[in-house]
């Protein structure tokens, strides 16, 4: 498939594909005529991609864990401790989020007790 018909069919941004294409990830050459040719493997590798920036990986973070992936069960470790600090980061995030929550709630519930005194 060629990358209109891969952003066409399964809704992946052609960004995405083209940074896929410019990590060259895959050990066949996969450029034909000028073009890459994507296969199922690369979908794998797509989802896969698109499920990390959805997870709210950098490209960097990305890249690098599709090349553990691509490396096989040797890399499980590695790969298991980027997840993990990318989930405290996450976690971290969250609370903060939270935190910020309450102040509003709580300035907001002061304006709203000021404005039923007049």
């Amino acid at each position: 498939m060629t990358i209109d018909e891969v952003n066409k069919r399964f809704k992946i941004p052609k960004r995405i594909l083209k940074k896929y294409e410019s990590w060259e990830l895959c050990g066949e050459a996969k450029k034909g005529m000028g073009a890459w040719n994507y296969d199922d493997s690369d979908i794998k590798c797509l989802s896969m991609i698109m499920t990390l920036c959805d997870a709210g990986f950098t490209n960097a973070e990305i890249h690098r864990y599709m090349e553990l992936l691509l490396a096989g069960e040797s890399t499980e470790k590695e790969r298991m401790r980027m997840l993990n600090t990318k989930r405290d980061g996450t976690l971290e995030e969250i609370h903060f989020k939270e935190k910020q929550l309450s102040c509003l709630d709580y300035l907001r519930h002061k304006v709203q007790c000021n404005q039923s005194k007049h």
